[in-house]
């Protein structure tokens, strides 16, 4: 069953009927996750969920798994309740899945999925496969958040949960800059600003807060970037020598691949930092709508939004740069 998201009404204060809501009446046992690598969308909706149950369904007995979180996530409330998938073996009365377009991308949580009696995908990722048995999926919304709080009554939004859930809108529109940012987007942010947040402090956060290893880790990674096709593409290529000299983790690598993006003419922008021995995490951010990164990602089976997607892949950088830069040629070239 795949269920479009209700847009709210102009005032917001009109709720319609939740999904996620009915779902959860009568469950004793819920369990909820998202992709690997999680961002701030997947960490502020999985914890936006996890602290609803909590407050409004008390004798919901309610987990949450993720893999490592960067640190600048960790002031999120509950975020130190978050558990590493593959710790435990019960199954769920219901599986709830945030911000993940594909069960691959679930990883180690995808055992809990399978085994669970009811689960349902809250996703905005136009890759999505509608892989649950309700996905409330809408491609066109700015994060997974705003999806999230479209399914709660505002009302029931305590400031945990605001911050949460602006965390997630305001990582996956760049401070409200990507296209995908709605009338909807500004009214949630509105909402979410009353809530007692202080948004600047997050904003602040998220964005602008480096360590000075971190620092320097970008300033390395613009060092070593290149262009290619006359400066619409740019790209930067890091090893696992490279992060352990500047003393850094994949977790710290956020916010590189913008930078690389905001370079003057450039279209798309690539970055690929070492997470295992011979296995990449690439990020792509574009510009325009000339572009669909997504169908990029999926030629190495990963996947996500138009302007912003992500994948993994194992062998040499240099030929799946090539094969980035063949498909971008080729994408330009009929737009």
């Amino acid at each position: 069953m795949t269920v479009q998201t209700r847009r709210k009404m102009d005032t917001m204060n009109d709720h319609v009927e939740s999904v996620l809501l009915r779902a959860l009446e009568g469950k004793k046992r819920v369990g909820i996750a998202g992709h690997i690598h999680p961002d701030g969308d997947c960490i502020g909706s999985s914890l936006a969920v996890y602290n609803f149950i909590r407050k409004e369904f008390p004798d919901i007995q309610c987990h949450v798994y993720l893999e490592e979180i960067p640190h600048i996530f960790e002031f999120l409330s509950n975020s130190d309740m978050i558990e590493a998938p593959g710790t435990d073996a019960d199954k769920f009365d219901l599986f709830i899945i945030l911000d993940c377009g594909d069960e691959k991308r679930l990883g180690k949580s995808a055992e809990y999925m399978k085994k669970a009696s009811s689960t349902i995908c809250i996703d905005h990722h136009l890759s999505n496969a509608s892989f649950a048995d309700v996905n409330i999926v809408k491609p066109d919304a700015s994060s997974t958040c705003e999806l999230v709080m479209n399914e709660l009554e505002p009302d029931k939004i305590d400031k945990a949960i605001a911050e949460c859930l602006y965390t997630g809108m305001v990582t996956d529109t760049g401070c409200f800059q990507y296209s995908c940012t709605s009338r909807s987007t500004m009214e949630c942010a509105g909402i979410l600003m009353e809530k007692g947040i202080d948004y600047p402090a997050i904003v602040d956060r998220v964005f602008n807060e480096k360590t000075f290893e971190q620092n320097r880790m970008m300033g390395h990674a613009l060092d070593k970037a290149a262009l290619s096709e006359d400066g619409t593409v740019i790209y930067s290529v890091i090893s696992a020598s490279e992060m352990k000299e500047y003393n850094v983790l994949p977790k710290h690598m956020e916010g590189i691949v913008s930078q690389l993006r905001v370079t003057k003419g450039v279209t798309v922008a690539l970055l690929m930092y070492e997470t295992d021995e011979g296995t990449y995490k690439g990020s792509l951010r574009g510009k325009g709508h000339k572009i669909n990164l997504s169908y990029t990602a999926s030629l190495f089976g990963g996947g996500g939004h138009a302007l912003a997607s992500g994948f993994t892949y194992s062998g040499d950088p240099d030929a799946a740069i090539t094969a980035i830069i063949k498909d971008v040629r080729r994408q330009l070239a009929l737009s």
